[in-house]
């Protein structure tokens, strides 16, 4: 970026008075130190999206399911290494393609249905079909999310999808001994939160593109104040007389520049102070959560994590935030916010289809005890299946909507850290309560 010079001293026109011309170089000591302001604020907001850009980069390398990004005609724009190393095909034989040609070709019709149900609804659809791969086909579970643009339009389509095959293999092997089971549970847990960011893609592009358009639009803004001001100088360092300055300035309207300059230049702060707060949430979110247990509020991870399921659903469903006491911790962060992103998702996909869709939150500090409580009311579970609800791949949704394994892993990482996810006794939907171990790190 250019960076702006200091303003040089124009020799005062004979015919100015000394009240006149020390009024023009005040004016022009403050749009130079506005613009030299608005500079630093935009190369600190390029360095922000040069930031999310790369960490977007991160997540095509690193996710180890498939993620692919298609246009709105459904064609292939990106997709994550591993899609790439599955289908066994370089990205030059791929972008651009039809994201239809991926699959197997008796299921080529059934994903194209698929992208036309997701444009119609603007909402998430699930589904199983095979990868077409250099060795055969591979099963996965895909979901695919609508991108919409600043008007609610699909713009495009995120598709996510984890091999079944290899999540039935991994979890096999859980049983084969204490170290294998800590292991393939940590990869789990890690493909499960990558599933999960992957879902919110269409809805964190969403979140971006406002305060990014904000920023834009009081850049032209600015822009035009520059050149308004630019003519004007130019004339008094070409000593225009009085009179003509004051024409000037009425035609170029500078004294309603002048009082639109701080509106512009606040509005290009608050869209990249936006565009800030939105890459820290996301960081905190992408936290794999291993190593050192740290002290964290447990208030404080229930909102990031249930603020991110809510950003990407598209049907009417209410988040109340009920009591939220101060409850630190000790812990993995991460962990536990996949748990509460995990159990606020299952409430809302239960909440599917109705208008008056609700799921309650609360966070008490009980006797030494951090305890979570996430309800809806949906239909609730029955009776004769409350039992099962915590055993691995048993699932109330149907065939394609998931694998079964959400609850169970939430199950584990509550008794990692020394607490229990229990379901409910409620009258109307269901209820499933988080109970951690309040602490101090050691």
């Amino acid at each position: 970026m250019a960076t702006l010079s200091g303003p040089s001293s124009p020799e005062r026109p004979q015919h100015f008075s000394d009240d006149a011309w020390l009024d023009v170089l005040q004016a022009m000591d403050r749009t130079y130190a506005d613009l030299v302001g608005y500079q630093e604020r935009l190369e600190r907001q390029n360095a922000e999206l040069e930031e999310m850009r790369t960490f977007l980069t991160a997540i095509l390398s690193s996710v180890s399911d498939v993620l692919i990004v298609a246009d709105r005609a459904g064609r292939i724009a990106r997709f994550s290494q591993s899609c790439a190393d599955l289908a066994g095909r370089p990205a030059a034989q791929v972008l651009g393609e039809p994201l239809a040609e991926m699959f197997a070709p008796d299921e080529k019709a059934i994903v194209t249905a698929m992208l036309q149900t997701v444009r119609d609804r603007r909402r998430t659809s699930s589904f199983e079909a095979n990868l077409l791969t250099a060795s055969g086909v591979e099963p996965l579970d895909i979901s695919i999310a609508p991108r919409l643009d600043d008007r609610g339009r699909v713009d495009g389509f995120v598709l996510t999808g984890r091999p079944l095959g290899a999540l039935r293999t991994a979890y096999a092997e859980l049983s084969a001994g204490h170290d294998a089971l800590k292991t393939a549970q940590a990869q789990l847990v890690r493909n499960e939160k990558l599933a999960s960011l992957g879902r919110l893609l269409a809805g964190v592009a969403h979140e971006l593109n406002n305060p990014i358009s904000f920023v834009y639009a009081n850049t032209h803004a600015l822009e035009r104040y520059a050149g308004k001001f630019e003519t004007y100088f130019a004339r008094v360092q070409d000593g225009a007389s009085r009179e003509e300055l004051i024409a000037l300035r009425r035609d170029l309207r500078l004294d309603r520049a002048v009082a639109n300059l701080r509106a512009a230049i606040d509005g290009a702060r608050d869209g990249a102070e936006r565009v800030r707060d939105i890459v820290e949430d996301l960081r905190r979110l992408s936290s794999d959560g291993s190593g050192q247990k740290l002290v964290f509020d447990l208030s404080d991870t229930v909102r990031i994590a249930a603020s991110w399921v809510m950003r990407g659903m598209k049907q009417p469903v209410t988040l109340d935030i009920g009591q939220m006491d101060a409850a630190p911790v000790l812990g993995r962060a991460g962990h536990v916010q996949q748990v509460v992103m995990n159990l606020v998702q299952n409430s809302v996909d239960a909440l599917e289809g109705r208008a008056d869709g609700k799921v309650r939150l609360s966070v008490q500090a009980l006797d030494g005890q951090a305890v979570l409580t996430v309800a809806d009311n949906g239909p609730g579970i029955p009776g004769d299946l409350r039992a099962a609800v915590f055993d691995p791949f048993f699932t109330t949704k149907p065939v394609g909507r998931g694998t079964g394994l959400g609850l169970s892993i939430s199950n584990k990482i509550a008794e990692e850290h020394g607490g229990s996810l229990t379901l409910c006794e409620v009258s109307d939907g269901a209820c499933f309560k988080l109970s951690l171990p309040m602490g101090t790190a050691p």
